[in-house]
């Protein structure tokens, strides 16, 4: 297998509807300074061009040692110019799996070294790299993870390796699973603000954030479960690893609900304890022979970017550089769906920033592109999405069945397939998820906000004016009559049947009075409801679709595919509000102006709430946007996050 350098529109983006989970598993530690990652960084890369410089005299007595080091969050997608600017910043979690992969394959690499900097993993991504190290180990290759700090996502990679190091004097903390649900009924009415929401779905929970101050007895039980199933998800793999049972595992938790890792090596959550200029030396004992490192397999080729500050025309030439965006023999092709839906074109950052929205138009014109293309053999959808409009979702649904009548079209499950994107996911005919991935909310919701009051607050007078019978339907200032309610809640019902349709069309065997009306379910959940068909990761999933089509020597490709230099920075222009100088008075130099985007409000978002915190707010807020256009959504707007 090839991996291609295709990159897909978007970064990474989260996450649910149902809830819009986080599906990112931290302890709440605050992250060590940048000094002190950037202290250890020296510190390895020193020991790794020792180790390379006395290896130049001992010659073939030394064993190459792989070092993989994981920067920051994983992205599911590529970055839009990562064909240009290849960073390993940002890497994607398929580049890792494939970087793991191919070293488990190099006869010459006799073991592996994971080191963790400031990494953000989420649960799903864990188990995913986790069944890369249990194939690199079945390989013959020892793996040892190394980190500065552990919490639970660091804890859980750690237990499908052979050996948990950390670095002395660190912090280890695993005080269990606990999820923060936000309620704005209060704040609403504060405000001056109703939300007139109806949802069809007894468990859907979608409109609880907006209309309760706390969850409804139904919402409780769903919700309640579907903890009960992602901390179980990451309990199994921990004691499994770590041969524990579940009382030591209990026991070893109020130890390490904030420990320095000399404890937790006590209660056998981590193996060793070693200061990071040792590292070589460990390894060396561990072995049994002297070592050579690798350069970090992560590393990025040097890109054009190293020629612009010797050749002036570099950034014209670079601005007119057009991707190679077509498949060179046989390819496997995975269509990201990472964000909430939306109709039109795919946007990054959302109408808040950040988050990726995913449009019905960049979808539908990328299906017909792979419909086309006869070296496209098969397709997967890798959906990591908390849905959003109806509209859009049978959209893509219809184009992704037109799609499987001339190659195969296979889902992967990533954080999440909920509401809209399980619409998405049951239009393919075989469905694979990860143990923590939330699959599920079969249910509608719509409504709009209602801003007298808050009109009232800033003495504000609206007059409203309408001709027809629905005018002023979704005017600001008015709430909904008993009579529209039932309007909307009619033509909820009938996408709420359609999207039934859509899942017993899809999951023959499926029983509906189970699985409708607004239940989530983690992955072997899903797999016992029929709702989805196998435990496995994206890999797992190209490897058996290549198995299937019978293919040996294949590409895989990203789409929707990458996109000129030029094009990105038109886009990011866009949208931004650009004040005009005001003169010397204000303090402003002529000719300055004064620039506010998504990304500036995205920014301002992660201070105020915290980063754990703000991405599910915002999904939120940009399904809400939503509601501006459309009556009816796919997609369940409310405020959780792991912590």
């Amino acid at each position: 297998m090839k991996l291609a350098q295709h990159t897909a529109l978007g970064s990474s983006a989260s996450r649910f509807d149902g809830g819009t989970y986080r599906g990112l598993v931290t302890t709440g530690l605050k992250r060590r300074s940048k000094l002190v990652a950037g202290i250890a960084g020296l510190a390895i890369a020193v020991t790794a061009s020792c180790a390379m410089a006395q290896d130049k005299q001992a010659g073939s007595e030394r064993v190459k040692v792989g070092l993989i080091e994981i920067n920051g969050a994983l992205s599911e997608v590529p970055g839009p110019l990562e064909w240009l600017f290849p960073s390993e910043d940002g890497a994607t979690l398929r580049k890792v799996v494939d970087v793991i992969n191919k070293t488990a394959e190099d006869s010459d690499v006799a073991a592996i070294v994971i080191r963790l900097k400031d990494a953000e993993l989420t649960a799903s991504q864990v188990q995913e790299l986790g069944a890369a190290i249990k194939s690199a180990r079945s390989e013959g290759k020892k793996v040892m993870l190394f980190s500065e700090q552990y919490g639970t996502s660091e804890l859980l990679l750690g237990s499908y390796a052979d050996e948990v190091i950390a670095q002395s004097g660190s912090a280890v903390s695993f005080p269990g699973l606990a999820m923060e649900e936000m309620f704005l009924a209060d704040t609403f009415a504060w405000a001056g603000l109703k939300a007139d929401m109806v949802q069809v779905g007894d468990y859907k929970g979608a409109n609880e954030m907006m209309t309760r101050s706390g969850p409804s007895p139904q919402w409780e039980e769903n919700i309640s479960q579907l903890l009960d199933g992602m901390y179980s998800s990451i309990r199994q793999p921990i004691m499994a690893g770590r041969k524990m049972n579940d009382a030591q595992l209990d026991e070893a938790m109020k130890v390490t609900w904030l420990a320095d890792a000399e404890d937790a090596k006590k209660v056998g959550l981590i193996d060793s304890v070693i200061d990071l200029p040792d590292l070589s030396g460990h390894i060396e004992k561990e072995l049994g022979t002297k070592i050579t490192w690798t350069s970090n397999l992560l590393a990025p080729a040097k890109s054009d970017m190293n020629s612009m500050g010797s050749n002036p025309f570099a950034m014209l030439q670079m601005l007119s550089k057009e991707p190679d965006t077509d498949a060179d023999g046989p390819t496997i092709a995975i269509l990201h769906i990472n964000g909430t839906i939306i109709d039109g074109e795919s946007a990054e950052g959302g109408m808040f920033g950040g988050s990726t929205s995913v449009g019905s138009r960049t979808i539908r014109r990328t299906i017909e592109e792979l419909a086309k293309d006869e070296d496209i053999k098969g397709v997967i959808v890798r959906i990591d999405s908390p849905g959003g409009s109806a509209t859009a979702s049978e959209v893509m649904w219809q184009g992704l069945r037109r799609l499987a009548a001339k190659k195969p079209v296979w889902s992967s499950v990533g954080g999440m397939a909920a509401s809209g994107g399980y619409y998405l996911a049951v239009s393919s005919d075989k469905i694979y998820v990860n143990p923590s991935s939330i699959v599920g909310s079969i249910g509608v919701v719509g409504g709009k906000i209602t801003m007298s009051g808050l009109y009232d607050h800033l003495k504000v007078n609206v007059v409203t004016r309408g001709r027809g019978p629905m005018a002023t339907m979704f005017a600001s200032d008015t709430a909904w009559t008993p009579q529209q309610t039932a309007l909307v809640r009619a033509k909820m019902t009938e996408t709420f049947d359609q999207f039934k349709g859509r899942v017993a069309q899809g999951r023959k065997g499926i029983d509906l009075s189970k699985t409708a009306g607004g239940w989530l379910f983690t992955g072997q959940k899903s797999i016992d409801m029929k709702m989805a068909d196998q435990i496995g990761g994206l890999d797992v999933a190209i490897k058996d679709l290549a198995k299937e089509l019978d293919l040996e020597d294949y590409e895989v490709m990203d789409y929707p595919g990458p996109r000129a230099l030029g094009d990105v920075i038109q886009d990011a222009l866009k949208g931004m509000v650009v004040a005009p100088n005001v003169g010397a008075k204000a303090g402003m130099a002529n000719g300055v102006a004064a620039m506010v985007g998504p990304s500036q409000i995205g920014m301002m978002g992660r201070e105020i709430f915290g980063p754990k915190a703000w991405p599910a707010i915002e999904n939120a807020m940009n399904g809400m946007s939503q509601l501006r256009t459309e009556p009816v959504i796919l997609m369940s707007p409310s405020v959780i996050y792991f912590k």
